[in-house]
């Protein structure tokens, strides 16, 4: 797909994952420099800076210290099951009406009774209990076995009110399994987060690397595809975005992680050539 300069009006929102997109790779200096130029623009400007992280609070929080990342308005984390607002003192509060949204989308099923439904399978193994969440049940699996595993966990929550989004670790190479509200993704809670605080999705750019991410790469966002993106990943953003007709919207980034996402901002007029 030809790529264009974006014809829609500027967008004043960056959502970004963290891990293989914002945070450095290897602490690399080309993204070290490039974060440093990212963390001046939103600390200067009057731009709206929100992560949106499979990490837990607590992690995304502790990944704002060790890598000195600008500290953002919202943090969307635990796979978009919990958004959390800036209370202006460096603290986050979770959104309680998002949380009663997910809760009608359980309709009312524990996720202990997802856990005994996905007892038999062998090759799954709990993530520990910190990345767990309220409405976010995680498993690890071997990369070799992904494929064969979300096929068998789609078959058994196939009734359940719960969906499943699966991913590699871009660190470590872990299959990663997570069991998510029906419907509940990334691109659900910033479609929620963009009605109640009235944004609209013309506002927003979303840069993101991962099987998590696909779901906002490709939900009608200002996109940026990181250069160190799986390829799976990127040939299903090209797609979507193809299908859809849309020409204005991917921007297939050439630096990978920081410096893609910075390059990214410059082509979509989030931040200014200069």
């Amino acid at each position: 797909m030809q790529e264009t300069k974006p014809q829609l009006s500027s967008p004043n929102v960056l959502a970004t994952d963290l891990d293989g997109t914002l945070i450095p790779l290897n602490n690399d200096a080309t993204n070290r420099r490039d974060l440093a130029r990212l963390r001046s623009h939103f600390e200067s400007s009057d731009r709206t800076l929100v992560f949106v992280t499979g990490r837990h609070l607590q992690s995304a929080q502790q990944a704002i210290a060790d890598f000195d990342l600008p500290v953002p308005d919202w943090i969307i984390c635990d796979v978009g099951t919990t958004i959390c607002k800036s209370d202006g003192s460096g603290d986050f509060l979770s959104v309680k009406g998002y949380e009663a949204r997910l809760a009608q989308l359980t309709e009312g099923l524990s996720q202990e009774a997802v856990r005994t439904a996905l007892t038999p399978l062998t090759g799954l193994r709990l993530q520990e209990p910190e990345k767990q969440g309220r409405f976010k049940l995680s498993y690890y699996a071997d990369q070799s076995e992904l494929a064969s595993l979300t096929q068998q966990v789609a078959d058994r929550i196939a009734t359940l009110p719960y969906s499943m989004i699966s991913s590699v670790d871009p660190f470590n190479g872990d299959g990663l399994i997570d069991l998510l509200p029906q419907g509940a993704s990334k691109a659900y809670a910033l479609q929620w987060w963009t009605a109640e605080t009235g944004r609209s999705a013309t506002d927003l750019v979303f840069a993101g690397d991962s099987g998590n991410d696909l779901a906002a790469l490709t939900a009608g966002y200002r996109t940026i595809v990181v250069g160190n993106a799986d390829a799976s990943v990127v040939d299903a953003a090209r797609l979507a975005h193809h299908k859809a007709g849309w020409t204005d919207r991917l921007h297939l980034a050439k630096a990978c992680a920081t410096s893609g996402v910075l390059e990214g901002c410059r082509f979509h007029g989030l931040i200014a050539d200069a």
